[in-house]
């Protein structure tokens, strides 16, 4: 059985980090993390606010990516449920054949466990799960 938790984060892809930093830091919103997520291929910076965040992305060699921002520019990427039991939470979505990117997690940012839903499955929104991995959190990404 899996649970979900809260919101993680809602990322927003960009086409510059220091740029849309300097957008949000207007806003009275500071970078707490920043990284290169080589699994992933991106460069994230991660924006507390309050319980959650705001995740910026940038393509980093990631194509996926880079044709989302060719196409539809900046803007909302996907939004991240935290989740207890990442593995349970697959299998029973691959078992009710809901449509998925990953049907195994992947390191991700801030060395946490990570898996895509399909856009299909949730009315056209991208949603990544999210398992932290508190004793395990290694930056086996350099910081930026």
């Amino acid at each position: 059985m899996f649970k979900v938790k809260r919101i993680d984060h809602v990322a927003v892809a960009v086409d510059s980090i220091d740029d849309a930093i300097a957008k949000w830091k207007a806003l009275g919103i500071e970078v707490k993390e920043r990284e290169i997520v080589a699994s992933q291929r991106t460069e994230a910076a991660l924006l507390p606010v309050g319980e959650t965040s705001i995740e910026l992305i940038s393509p980093k060699g990631n194509d996926g990516l880079a044709k989302f921002l060719e196409k539809r520019g900046p803007g909302l990427h996907h939004i991240a449920l935290e989740v207890e039991g990442i593995d349970a939470a697959l299998a029973l979505l691959t078992a009710l054949g809901v449509p998925l990117i990953d049907t195994v997690p992947r390191r991700g940012a801030r060395g946490h466990k990570v898996a895509f839903v399909h856009p299909k499955a949730t009315g056209g929104v991208l949603v990544e799960l999210v398992e932290p991995q508190e004793s395990e959190h290694v930056a086996s990404d350099p910081a930026v």
